[in-house]
């Protein structure tokens, strides 16, 4: 059966995100001065051949521990659905 995964990747609210802070202090700069705090992160999408949606899940979970996230700086999130 095959699935997608859609994961997104996050720094930890606790860790400086320069790259947000650069785009939320430029937000005054295009007229947007009511927008603060952007926070910059990852979206990954993966399609996997997998038995169940158990298999699925350990799988995706595995690849987000492993490499796609770096867990001292990232937190990260995923759902996954059946591919029609």
């Amino acid at each position: 059966m095959k699935f997608i995964a859609e994961i997104d990747v996050m720094p930890h609210k606790a860790l400086l995100d320069p790259q947000g802070k650069a785009v939320s202090g430029s937000m005054k700069n295009i007229g947007l001065p009511q927008v603060g705090d952007v926070r910059i992160g990852k979206h990954i999408q993966l399609e996997l051949e997998a038995s169940g949606e158990t298999e699925a899940r350990e799988m995706v979970e595995k690849a987000c521990k492993e490499l796609l996230a770096n867990p001292i700086m990232e937190g990260y999130q995923f759902s996954i659905a059946p591919l029609s």
